[in-house]
């Protein structure tokens, strides 16, 4: 009966310890340190229209946001 008890109560306790999850990775670095880059989402692109792009394709975005 004590083990049992026991095993209740590790368990339970197990419940509530925090998860171990790993750093996440994120394929967007190229453009972290742009104008509009801020914490804690640092750049933010919702709909993925830049996860291939280079530099030259981020820039006529942006100009095309502004104008």
């Amino acid at each position: 009966m004590k083990s049992v008890i026991f095993a209740s109560a590790v368990a339970t306790a197990a419940a509530f310890a925090p998860a171990q999850t790993g750093k996440a990775t994120t394929a967007l670095n190229a453009f972290e340190t742009e104008l509009g880059a801020q914490p804690p989402l640092g750049f933010y692109d919702p709909f993925g229209m830049l996860d291939n792009a280079d530099q030259e394709r981020f820039d006529r975005l942006r100009y095309v946001e502004i104008k």
